[in-house]
């Protein structure tokens, strides 16, 4: 009877599994076989390209040689973030994440079956990359999913520890760095990253449940969460915004001498990255701190300009090497 009962419990928790996977593309799936590397990397730049136009454009800059490892690395995060946030139920993406989790052991094993993991496991032999940045982001995605407000800046640094944090230790080991030091400074730039995302998203934050503001600093500054909820602007939020978004900026500036310790081309990739951070900074303020009542953006002609930076950046790199 307890053998029985096992075998329907396996067979439930299958189920939901099934069910889950049908609320993401059909792509995200477990393929019937397991695809080749060349099959596994057309994926994974498939996906890359298609699904974040920013990062499809980020690519041209890079050398060529490090183009697919991004693209990996890229899939991974993007399907990861999927999981936790597209599946519309909180128990049926902690399962999801549990079996992405089982997969990426089962990669650091040598057993890879889904394109993203083939890819990945190719990324990881060239790079040398280990299991912790990526296992590190599976555990923000799972927070997420149980954990909605933050009670001071610093339990917020404690989410970015693991969910930006880690991107900026995968770009450094892709790009043949495992300094201590490096990643310190990177971790400023991607932490501000993040926040900075956070506060041009507070409203649609909220539509998932979720409030990144630390609540510590609204109660300073006397806002509480029904103005979030009715996208009611005031001064005392203006200042909340204002005080957040010069916070950022000193992160940003924190994480800058990351650029003189990278080789020059990889200088400009990255510089692209935080200036594009900072660029949602000024957007925000341009609007008057308002990101209630709609979402601030880069225009065109600011995302035409930092593109034409990089590209130039990039010629003179070239020319210098």
């Amino acid at each position: 009877m307890i053998g029985s009962g096992l075998q329907q419990t396996d067979r439930n928790s299958e189920a939901a599994l099934e069910a889950a996977w049908k609320k993401l593309p059909a792509r995200y799936r477990m393929p019937t076989h397991t695809p080749t590397l060349t099959e596994a990397q057309a994926y994974c730049r498939e996906l890359a390209e298609s699904h974040y136009e920013n990062f499809h454009v980020a690519t041209w800059f890079l050398p060529r040689r490090l183009r697919p490892h991004f693209q990996s690395i890229y899939a991974y995060c993007r399907i990861s973030d999927d999981l936790g946030d597209e599946v519309g139920d909180a128990q049926l993406s902690l399962a999801l994440l549990d079996f992405w989790n089982g997969e990426l052991d089962a990669c650091y094993r040598g057993i890879t079956r889904h394109p993203v993991f083939v890819a990945l496991a190719e990324t990881i032999r060239v790079c040398n990359i280990p299991k912790s940045p990526f296992a590190d982001l599976l555990v923000a995605f799972r927070q997420d999913q149980t954990v909605t407000r933050y009670r001071t800046m610093q339990d917020v640094f404690g989410y970015c520890r693991n969910s930006a944090n880690p991107v900026g230790h995968l770009v450094l080991y892709t790009c043949g760095h495992c300094e201590p030091e490096l990643f310190a400074l990177s971790d400023f730039t991607c932490t501000a990253l993040q926040l900075a995302n956070f506060w041009q998203d507070v409203r649609e934050d909220y539509l998932r449940h979720r409030i990144y503001l630390p609540l510590e600093d609204m109660e300073r500054f006397g806002v509480g969460e029904d103005q979030i909820r009715d996208r009611r602007f005031s001064p005392e939020f203006r200042r909340l915004m204002e005080y957040e978004v010069t916070y950022t900026r000193k992160l940003f500036d924190a994480g800058t001498p990351l650029l003189r310790y990278v080789d020059k081309e990889m200088a400009v990739d990255i510089a692209l990255f935080s200036r594009g951070g900072q660029e949602i900074l000024r957007a925000i303020e341009s609007q008057g701190y308002d990101v209630l009542r709609s979402r601030p953006a880069i225009s065109k002609p600011r995302k035409a300009a930092l593109l034409l930076r990089a590209m130039v950046g990039r010629l003179t790199a070239r020319q210098a090497a």
